[in-house]
């Protein structure tokens, strides 16, 4: 078990080609053609435990919990939690408050920027969902707290496994993302319906992104760029 602050995540790295095609991804997505492009990692350098109370910060879990015993012994708020989460197939260990939201806590203390957006925050648009034991959640509605023992996936992990770069080249090929704001969840979805049906039908395909929102009115491209990353993947391409 480590702590976030010395654990890398995984992302597609900056490469020139298709780039512009799915910068939406919330992955730092730039990316190149095949022999180009590879899967690089980012380390989360900027995470430190801080005390709720009097703010100061620690780089461990351990000294926060001795420096608030020490110093705020009566404090109303009690000690801060910190939870052990397995996201992209690392395990953590990051502070969170009792309230946070699985998005709130990969944002502020994973580092993760792109793979759960913030849009409604309401559980009503999906740009925040994210797998969780391979079924698609809503991270805005879904406290950090439950998923301890669970296997978190995030766009930038789907992204960083070669076995779905076809579906990254799909979605950069078909333009299907365009704003960006809705794509990371989309995407996580999309892996979903893939491990699911195999090849699915277009219909199975809308019916599952039926809860994913997009403004710009990308979705006939999502069912292009499945429909065809799902067959490239099966061929083993």
């Amino acid at each position: 078990m480590t702590d976030v602050s010395r654990r890398d995540f995984f992302k597609v790295g900056g490469i020139a080609g298709l780039a512009a095609g799915v910068a939406g991804l919330g992955i730092g997505s730039v990316l190149g053609v095949p022999e180009e492009a590879v899967a690089e990692t980012v380390t989360v350098t900027d995470f430190v435990y801080t005390c709720p109370v009097c703010g100061q910060k620690t780089a461990d879990y351990e000294s926060l919990v001795a420096h608030f015993e020490e110093a705020h012994p009566d404090a109303n708020c009690g000690i801060p939690q910190c939870a052990t989460l397995n996201i992209n197939g690392n395990e953590i260990k990051v502070q969170v408050e009792p309230q946070w939201t699985l998005r709130e806590t990969l944002l502020k203390a994973c580092g993760l920027h792109g793979g759960a957006r913030e849009m409604c925050d309401r559980g009503g648009c999906g740009s925040c969902t994210v797998l969780i034991d391979g079924v698609p959640a809503l991270a805005c509605t879904t406290l950090a707290v439950q998923c301890e023992g669970k296997q978190i996936e995030t766009s930038e992990g789907i992204a960083a496994d070669e076995r779905y770069r076809p579906l990254v080249e799909a979605y950069a090929k078909h333009d299907a993302a365009q704003c960006g704001y809705c794509t990371p969840g989309q995407f996580t979805v999309a892996k979903y319906i893939i491990e699911k049906y195999g090849e699915p039908t277009e219909e199975q395909i809308r019916e599952e992104l039926a809860g994913n929102i997009c403004r710009c009115g990308t979705y006939s491209r999502h069912v292009k760029a499945i429909t065809e990353a799902a067959a490239a993947i099966k061929g083993g391409n």
